[in-house]
């Protein structure tokens, strides 16, 4: 549990102390956010600083790291001691610098043209293919289980090749869901949190209840997740509307890939889906709005992603970002729920603590 703290708050004071600078250091770059003509009521964010997805990477590193550094015990006293690092967590902690690192280029390609348009479709995709087969053998050299968890007993042996793909399919799915989020200040910072917060307490679970999940390094996952809840607090703090910087892709694509591994190795993946739902339902409206579009030419929605749709019907900002904050407290709850009443029938079954 101290860990989970130490890990959390570290990450928290470094990340709201040094967005502040990176903030004037963009500024002085003249690092800022292109606005797309079409999302009206935006036009006053032009210029807002962005790529401060950097600070969240810096901040979560740090408070990571930093948890495995003991240096007082009740038993022992003062003194340094250092708690070995996990297989899962550097694996967490990979997919969530690898997938931040296509972010970064993709934001670098939108300054260097001056324009909304960052890497092709062919470069990004190719990045999450690197990320995926890497953390894919890293998971198959360290004896992570490779298998796809229907419930909790029912698996699918998936062998290196099909997990690689799983992995794949959720990286660059997660990280897409994520990003499409990311149009309203403080929306994925928020709703991030909660999320990110779930999994300090399932992967805690998991690691007090051994004899039920066969999950191992659990506790590092924990560890991790509370780093990533630190650091978007931290940032929240000066996301919040008026947004005074974006995170953009280079945090987007990292939180999506974080969120991804950790459903991955807390072996949750369908659950993800329940905890995840705002990005879910972000996601599915540009889809049905493309295909309505596309096969009878009329669009569901205003504009797609969806928060824009309630922009456009006279929603102020701040109201669209706390009813979505208030949906993804109410995902991540059934989420919970459901992880809880899975334990219940385990140990109704049987199965002891």
């Amino acid at each position: 549990m101290i860990q989970l703290l130490v890990s959390s708050s570290m990450a928290f004071i470094v990340s709201i102390l040094l967005t502040p600078v990176a903030i004037r250091v963009l500024e002085n770059r003249n690092i800022g956010q292109f606005i797309q003509a079409e999302v009206e009521g935006h036009g006053h964010k032009r210029g807002t600083p962005t790529m401060g997805g950097i600070v969240m990477w810096i901040a979560v590193v740090a408070g990571y790291f930093l948890a495995h550094i003991r240096v007082f015990t009740f038993e022992d006293g003062v003194g340094l001691t250092l708690i070995p690092i996990e297989a899962q967590g550097l694996l967490a902690m990979f997919a969530f610098l690898g997938m931040g690192l296509i972010g970064f280029l993709d934001d670098y390609a939108k300054y260097a043209r001056k324009q909304n348009l960052g890497l092709s479709k062919r470069w990004k995709f190719l990045g999450q293919l690197a990320v995926a087969a890497l953390f894919a053998w890293g998971a198959e050299a360290a004896g992570i289980a490779t298998d796809l968890v229907i419930t909790r007993g029912v698996t699918v042996d998936l062998g290196p090749w099909l997990y690689a793909g799983l992995v794949l399919l959720l990286l660059a799915g997660v990280a897409n869901a994520v990003n499409l989020t990311d149009g309203l200040d403080g929306l994925v910072a928020g709703s991030g949190s909660l999320v990110f917060g779930a999994y300090v307490l399932i992967a805690f679970w998991q690691f007090r209840n051994p004899a039920i999940y066969a999950v191992d390094g659990a506790l590092d996952l924990g560890v991790f997740a509370a780093a990533v809840v630190g650091a978007m607090l931290g940032f929240l703090w000066w996301n919040a509307a008026p947004a005074e910087i974006f995170m953009g892709d280079s945090g987007s694509q990292a939180l999506g890939g974080a969120l991804a591994s950790l459903a991955l190795l807390t072996r949750t993946h369908l659950l993800l889906a329940v905890l995840g739902g705002l990005y879910l339902m972000v996601t599915m409206s540009v889809i049905l709005q493309v295909f309505s579009f596309r096969v009878f030419g009329k669009r569901l929605f205003r504009m797609a992603p969806i928060h824009h749709h309630f922009e456009l019907k006279g929603w102020p900002e701040t109201t669209v970002i706390v009813r979505f904050w208030i949906m993804t407290g109410i995902f991540v709850a059934m989420g919970v729920g459901l992880f809880y009443a899975d334990f219940l029938v385990a140990t109704e079954g049987g199965i002891t603590p």
